[in-house]
């Protein structure tokens, strides 16, 4: 992808910087962010998605738009289900209507959280939707108005379903930064703290291999749908916290707390609908991208300690 102008919401973040990051050589790349901090060469607009005269700003002229701004917790959004709407939901329709304005491509992130807890796995798109957390139901609303805007409008949308991403740049948290989380405790000597039995299972899915799918999506004549972005690989969250103990040759004891509410027992992706579609197909394996991972933080540790 090269030659166009870029628009990627929440560009200081995660995902979106890395995909901003990926674009800025060949591209005219501009941000949206409320606290805008967005890789070099890259333009920085500060604004927040659910401000209409901010969004069409951000909008204005582009070619595509990569709608990564979003509250990604579900603990966050079980403690304030309206903001998490108000972000999520209204803010991708703020996206949407000023992307219909300028006639600009939309590329979303949408999440495995649409699918809830699923009866069996692996979960293709067509699998029954019922979110289990208002995060979950807030990106199934993202999931729908990319659909409608597409049938509607004659908008092109694709919609993006992550599964459990992690890589470079992820802060600690929720599921979707356990590695990172458990990363940090391993290197630090303290517990690694596994919620529930250890036997829930994730599709962990590294951030090269989502920033792929992302510029697949920009280009495909298959709009108007939802892709599965994931591994087709699961582990238990138990084995990850062993994997990244020995990758790190720490000590840590893993110990176990409460289940958290909102939080399904299994999920892994069928990504063949996004490998004969968009030509998606991962290319970095848990194992080397915890290796990776691990000597990334030695690296900048030895540096840091000069």
């Amino acid at each position: 992808m090269d030659g166009k102008r870029v628009l990627v919401t929440g560009g200081s973040g995660f995902i979106g910087g890395a995909i901003a990051a990926s674009l800025r050589a060949d591209n005219d790349v501009r941000t949206l962010d409320t606290d805008p901090d967005p890789p070099a060469g890259v333009t920085a607009i500060e604004g927040d998605v659910r401000d209409r005269e901010a969004v069409e700003e951000a909008v204005a002229d582009v070619d595509v738009v990569f709608h990564q701004a979003a509250i990604v917790s579900v603990e966050r959004s079980i403690d304030d289900p309206n903001e998490t709407h108000a972000v999520n939901a209204t803010g991708t329709l703020r996206v949407l209507e000023a992307a219909r304005r300028h006639d600009a491509r939309v590329v979303a992130a949408s999440s495995a959280a649409v699918y809830g807890d699923p009866e069996g796995v692996p979960l293709a798109e067509g699998a029954r939707l019922e979110p289990t957390s208002p995060y979950g139901l807030s990106k199934l609303a993202l999931d729908h108005y990319l659909r409608l805007y597409h049938e509607l409008y004659g908008l092109e949308t694709v919609a993006l379903r992550y599964f459990n991403v992690y890589g470079p740049g992820q802060t600690g948290g929720d599921y979707a930064g356990v590695i990172e989380a458990f990363l940090r405790a391993a290197r630090s000597g303290e517990p690694l703290t596994v919620h529930g039995d250890g036997e829930q299972t994730r599709d962990f899915v590294h951030v090269d291999d989502v920033v792929r799918a992302n510029l697949l999506a920009a280009e495909t004549d298959a709009v108007g749908a939802s892709y599965n972005v994931g591994t087709g690989d699961s582990v238990t969250i138990r084995g990850l916290a062993e994997r990244i103990r020995r990758a790190v040759g720490s000590d840590s004891p893993i110990v176990h707390g409460d289940a958290r509410d909102g939080d399904v027992r299994h999920s892994r992706a069928d990504i063949s609908k996004a490998r004969e579609e968009l030509g998606y197909r991962p290319s970095v394996g848990l194992s080397e991208g915890l290796e990776t991972l691990v000597e990334d933080r030695r690296v900048s540790s030895a540096s840091q300690n000069r």
